[in-house]
């Protein structure tokens, strides 16, 4: 499945357009990037954009999104450190900081609703939260301007959702994978519950 393809089945999974979407497709070029002097490109190399901490949380979030039942689930396509390498390569710098500040933002409402946080509390209070995130992000993304600030929950669940089903896990395991497909078939049988097809 090329990059084009994978965003398109992930914003027809999401209800829109995705954060971010225009930059995957020019290979991750923002306008905003600055030049990189020998000094910037060592002092990026030195500190990631986030730290291994944040990432094994961002794949705990993930986990929760997409957990493992008959097949594998994002914590299994490592999705924290595919949100890391994408967040940082690109999103905009506002978006950025947006996900940053998200993380905050969920252990925040986590120790909220559930008096502690993420990571302590149980599958189920896990995703009580982040289905009333869901939903939040959802009325947000109904009324919300040009203008206005992206919603983190959505980047998460945008992320998770594109890094699983684009990773080899999510490509062989959840879905069905043709590494080399055979001659074309425009009518082929469908029986209920059939996996969707990683290749076309």
């Amino acid at each position: 499945m090329n990059r084009r393809d994978a965003l398109t089945r992930v914003a027809l999974i999401m209800g829109g357009t995705l954060i971010g979407g225009d930059y995957f497709l020019s290979s991750c070029s923002s306008p905003a990037e600055e030049k990189d002097t020998k000094a910037t490109t060592a002092a990026k190399k030195e500190k990631p954009f986030l730290s291994q901490d944040q990432v094994a949380y961002l794949n705990e979030v993930g986990e929760t999104i997409l957990p493992t039942t008959k097949t594998p689930g994002a914590k299994a396509a490592d999705v924290g450190s595919f949100m890391a390498v994408m967040v940082k390569d690109c999103y905009k710098p506002d978006d950025q900081q947006i996900f940053l500040e998200g993380i905050t933002k969920l252990e925040q409402a986590s120790k909220q609703k559930n008096g502690k946080g993420f990571l302590e509390s149980t599958p189920e209070q896990r995703t009580v939260l982040l289905t009333a995130l869901d939903a939040e992000q959802k009325n947000y993304s109904k009324t919300k301007t040009l203008e206005a600030p992206n919603h983190y929950f959505r980047m998460l669940k945008e992320l998770t959702l594109l890094g699983y089903f684009t990773s080899e896990v999510g490509s062989t395991k959840a879905l069905r994978y043709l590494p080399v497909p055979g001659k074309y078939d425009g009518c082929v049988p469908y029986k209920k519950g059939d996996r969707a097809w990683a290749t076309t």
